[in-house]
């Protein structure tokens, strides 16, 4: 009889198109089907894919690649044969022999990875919002920005000056977010630009690993709020500016100054701890979103990594105990370590988990 055309919607850069298009291979030489690949770089097979995701009612936050589609049955992503190969082997069986509605409850099961040592896990579980307000809040820790801010809130509360304060501080922080998020996107679309490649994933997992076990060791130590950036003279020069900034009457040569400083020592910071926003960049890169979705991840890092930030500044305001922040500063090497590390081991040996 007439063989059963499934659509394969992919990008050559997709890893894990890549992964599945082996495993359609073995699927048609075992049943009367027949794959027609679609490569969603010309411009009128995404507009297919997106004419069908719009009749089946997925949202576009919810798209991606592989997008296969099966009858009126549609399976989005590729995990492993074991998992996605196991419910497009099923769901076939099922489309061939007229079982529709047992098709389309298979599809929209939730799927679970398999996980070396841990077993099933439940992905739905689990989001890029999550890892975006975690990563955030440890990098917004940095002892290469911290010594500066807490130095800058120290200086203008002896001013008595509240407008001073709110408009020092303020522009001081809002510059910090603006020009962190800049530096974000930067990383993120150089990943976007060389897309997939397995050679970039290893070192980004290289490097992971690398800070994950350098802040492990921080944690051990009595005092890990240190930054290994910029000598004396630099952080001495650093102060001078602030210092005159705080004294000046406040005019726009004084606003730029602010946003100058702050560029500064974002740069250091940057230096300091690029290996956080690597990683974070490099896992939202192998995601395949629409534009604006990484943005908005990206906008949901710098809000959290911005946030503590504005916790410093409350400690400072409300004359809490400082030794808060020492306590916080610990901990968040403990669990970026963690965090890190394992996301090292999941970028150099199972990649496809991370979609």
């Amino acid at each position: 009889g007439d063989l059963l055309e499934i659509d394969f919607f992919y990008l050559p850069t997709c890893p894990h198109c890549n992964a599945q298009e082996p495993f359609n291979q073995e699927l048609e030489d075992k049943y009367p089907i027949r794959f027609i690949s679609r490569n969603i770089q010309v411009p009128a097979e995404k507009a297919k894919m997106d004419a069908l995701a719009d009749k089946a009612g997925i949202p576009e936050s919810e798209r991606g690649v592989p997008f296969t589609v099966i009858g009126d049955h549609f399976i989005i992503g590729f995990s492993s044969k074991e998992t996605t190969g196991e419910k497009l082997r099923k769901t076939i069986e099922l489309v061939l022999a007229g079982k529709e509605e047992e098709a389309a409850n298979l599809t929209q099961e939730e799927e679970e990875q398999v996980l070396p040592f841990i077993g099933k896990l439940d992905t739905s579980k689990y989001s890029l919002t999550g890892l975006s307000i975690v990563l955030g809040l440890v990098d917004g820790f940095n002892p290469c920005a911290m010594w500066m801010l807490m130095y800058l809130i120290g200086l203008v509360m002896t001013l008595q000056d509240k407008k001073k304060i709110w408009v020092i501080v303020g522009t001081f922080v809002a510059a910090e977010g603006i020009l962190y998020f800049m530096f974000m996107t930067a990383w993120l679309n150089v990943f976007l630009f060389v897309g997939f490649l397995r050679p970039v994933s290893i070192v980004i997992g290289l490097i992971a690993l690398g800070v994950g076990i350098l802040d492990l060791r921080d944690y051990k130590k009595e005092d890990p709020l240190v930054c290994d950036v910029g000598d004396y003279q630099t952080k001495k020069k650093t102060i001078s500016k602030m210092e005159k900034i705080v004294h000046s009457p406040l005019t726009w040569a004084s606003f730029l100054g602010i946003v100058v400083l702050a560029f500064v020592v974002n740069a250091f910071e940057f230096v300091c701890s690029s290996g956080i926003p690597a990683v974070y960049t490099q896992v939202l890169a192998l995601h395949n979103l629409p534009s604006l979705q990484y943005y908005m991840y990206i906008l949901i890092y710098d809000i959290f990594y911005m946030l503590d930030d504005f916790i410093i500044f409350a400690i400072a305001a409300f004359a809490l105990n400082s030794s808060l922040g020492d306590k916080y500063g610990k901990y968040s090497k403990l669990i970026g370590g963690l965090i890190l590390a394992a996301l090292g081991i999941v970028l150099l040996f199972f990649p496809q988990l991370l979609h």
